[in-house]
């Protein structure tokens, strides 16, 4: 079954099973296990069911595999001529996710 849900501000579709890296939930450890109720869709082809916005009563479960850091994206500014550059570095918090259940 698969379900279109809304996470830490932005959207995906999953299935049982499937890993996910997504924005980094608060206050949480590897192991856990958090409830996402934010589902736009569930079903498949006939069978969806598409909410306006949210389907009513449906939730997905997620395991939290690990919480890291993403790749550095470096942040470079220069004026010619003027003597001017900054180089600056950002790393993303992430949580991976596997998705376990779809109720709804």
């Amino acid at each position: 079954m698969k379900a279109t849900i809304k996470t830490q501000g932005r959207q995906f579709t999953v299935t049982e099973g499937d890993v996910l890296k997504v924005n980094s939930f608060p206050d949480t450890e590897a192991g856990d296990t958090i409830d996402i109720n934010e589902v736009l869709m569930i079903g498949e082809g006939v069978d969806a069911r598409f909410g306006a916005p949210l389907i009513e009563g449906a939730t997905v479960k997620a395991t939290i595999l690990e919480n890291k850091k993403d790749k550095k994206v470096i942040v470079f500014k220069k004026k010619r001529r003027q003597g001017y550059k900054k180089r600056r570095g950002h790393r993303q918090h992430l949580s991976v996710i596997k998705i376990e259940s779809i109720n709804g």
